[in-house]
This record gives structure tokens, C-alpha cells and sequence, in this order.
């Protein structure tokens, strides 16, 4: 796909890989509509990213999706490409895990997208043309230990643009799943980064990720994996999850004293 004049909703636009990737759609000449809910960091990163507009939005509710959906319609008109970036993450032992923000997780990871979708997609459907580009995770086909919540929304996003491309498949309205194994951003907390340098977790630059999805936009690529070995580590735990279970048991020993402890 040409991005020069598209009309782009990019949510999560604030973080460390989506305030990179608003700044590169805008280099290549298409106009932003920028989603977060952190209305303060939205407004620093839209300064100097040319043809964009802000919106702070609630993205782990029905009425908040609704509300975002209808202010990018408002601002744009047409919209050409949804990127469902935005997320969250929990990091600890399941039996720990927090209620609230595990519900929270599913609905910003996985609701949240898929309502956006569902509101914006009848325009792309009517004019036969649009894209839908959801970000998601290795852990979306690896089932990382103490990454239960996070793994089970990102699994069922890519479950959820696996058949809605089918879905399409007569149409020129495309969808897309990017998996990014870890990234260098402030999603990954503390504790996450010292467990990573502990057991040798390979993790990529924003720029990195940044590239590679634009390069497969731009190709209009259905699915890519970033990262070498993980995304080989998804054909094997498909075919041979057991072996994976293996290969796995030693990292997760070494997880465990870190998602044991309190704080970030």
C-alpha cells in the first residue's frame, strides 16, 4: 500500500514504538489521527508530526471505542488504515494477578481492536478498499509463563485477524498481524528487563519494529513474525509444543523469582 495521503488511526500512538511509527506514517506523507489515553504524552508527541490530529481516548470500553471511532470519522472523514497498536501488560505469577487489570488487558488488547474494527470497517468494506493492521505478539503463539493475561489477549487477536481476513477475502480491505517478540520500551518494566538480561531474552530497538512493520505495510504483507529465533519458535510450538515445554522449563524457573516480586 502507498501511504502518501492515507487517512491513519493509530492507537497506542504515545508509546515507545507508536510515537516512532506516527512520526515515520507522517514522513511518508499521510495524515495521523492519533489515539491514546494519555492525553499529555499525545500532545508532545503530535508536535511536529504535520496533518495529525489527537485524540485521548478510553480504549478498554465499548463507549470509549465508540467515542474514538466517531471523533477519527469526524476528523478525517474517510479512513483508509486502522493500526491497532495500543496495549498493556502484566507480568507476574497468574495466582497474583490482579482482577481488574486482567480484565483491563483483554479489553484494550483484544476488545478494544476489535471494536475499533467493527466501527470503522463498514467505510473501508462500502468503498472496497482499507486496511486493518493489528500489532500483536510472539506471545500470541507462544504462551509465555507469567505472561498468562497478556499471552491470552494477544492469542485471540490473532485469532481474531486470521478469520476476519478470510473473512474478506473477495474484498480489497486487507488485514494484517505483525508479531514483535520483546521490545525496548517502557511497556516492559523493570523487573521484565532484569528477568530478560538474566536468561538471555533477545530484545529489539523500537526503530527495528518500527521498520518492519511499515516495510510490511507497505508491501501489504498478511502476516509477519520480527525476530530470529522466536519467529522459528512459532512453527515448532505449533508442531511440537511439548518440545517447546522443554526448551522453556529453564527461562521459566529463572521468570519465576521475578514475577515474585513486588512493584515494578
Amino acid at each position: 500500500m502507498e501511504l502518501r495521503d492515507k487517512n491513519i488511526v493509530l492507537t497506542g500512538a504515545a508509546g515507545g514504538i507508536g510515537s516512532l511509527l506516527a512520526a515515520r506514517l507522517a514522513e511518508r506523507g499521510a495524515r495521523v489521527v492519533l489515539v491514546d489515553a494519555n492525553e499529555e504524552a499525545l500532545k508532545k508527541v503530535s508536535v511536529g508530526i504535520k496533518h495529525s490530529k489527537t485524540i485521548a481516548g478510553d480504549l478498554s470500553s465499548a463507549e470509549g471505542c465508540l467515542a474514538v471511532a466517531d471523533a477519527a470519522k469526524q476528523a478525517f472523514g474517510r479512513i483508509d488504515v486502522l493500526i491497532n497498536l495500543a496495549g498493556m501488560m502484566s507480568f507476574r505469577c497468574f495466582e497474583d494477578e490482579d482482577v481488574d487489570l486482567m480484565d483491563r488487558i483483554i479489553e484494550v488488547n483484544l476488545l478494544g481492536a476489535m471494536r475499533l474494527t467493527r466501527h470503522l470497517l463498514s467505510g473501508m468494506v462500502e468503498r472496497n478498499d482499507g486496511r486493518i493492521i493489528n500489532v500483536g505478539s510472539v506471545f500470541g503463539s507462544i504462551g509465555f509463563a507469567y505472561f498468562s493475561a497478556y499471552s491470552a489477549s494477544k492469542f485471540g487477536l490473532r485469532g481474531f485477524s486470521e478469520a476476519l481476513r478470510r473473512e474478506l477475502y473477495d474484498t480489497d480491505v486487507k488485514v494484517m498481524y505483525v508479531a514483535p517478540r520483546a521490545v525496548k520500551t517502557p511497556l516492559n518494566t523493570g523487573r521484565i528487563m532484569r528477568m530478560g538480561a538474566e536468561t538471555g531474552m533477545n530484545m529489539d530497538d523500537p526503530e527495528h519494529v518500527v521498520g518492519k512493520i511499515l516495510k510490511a505495510v507497505e508491501n501489504d504483507r498478511k502476516e509477519v513474525y520480527i525476530g530470529f529465533p522466536e519467529s522459528m519458535f512459532v512453527g515448532i510450538n505449533m508442531l511440537f509444543p511439548r518440545l517447546v515445554d522443554k526448551v522453556l522449563a529453564g527461562q521459566n524457573r529463572i521468570a519465576r523469582k521475578f514475577a515474585k516480586e513486588k512493584g515494578n
